[in-house]
């Protein structure tokens, strides 16, 4: 046997049936504290000042931040290293093979 029971009924009138607390008042009150505060401290999150807070670390001339690079990375660390071309790669093997197969030195 199934029964179904339709109830309609605010929000509010729910909580007050099942005896639960209203905290709207409350929920109103913290939440226009938190709007105020937001609001005051918007100028902090600014594009402008967003950017002087991550910056402020950084030298402000091309010389500084050139020196600055030039200290975190050694003098070649950017040139890629040298590999050998094919061609030499298959040579070398065929070397290795004629070596192994007749025992020369």
């Amino acid at each position: 046997m199934r029964a179904t029971i339709d109830v309609e009924c605010t929000p509010a009138e729910a909580r007050s049936f099942f005896g639960l607390p209203d905290f709207e008042p409350m929920q109103a009150a913290v939440m226009e504290r938190l709007q105020k505060r937001m609001l005051s401290e918007i100028d902090k999150f600014s594009p402008e000042s967003l950017m002087n807070q991550w910056l402020s670390g950084f030298p402000q001339n091309v010389e500084g931040m050139q020196a600055m690079f030039a200290n975190w990375w050694p003098p070649g660390a950017a040139r890629p290293k040298t590999t050998p071309r094919r061609a030499s790669r298959h040579r070398d093997e065929q070397t290795l093979r004629h070596v192994v197969r007749h025992g020369c030195t």
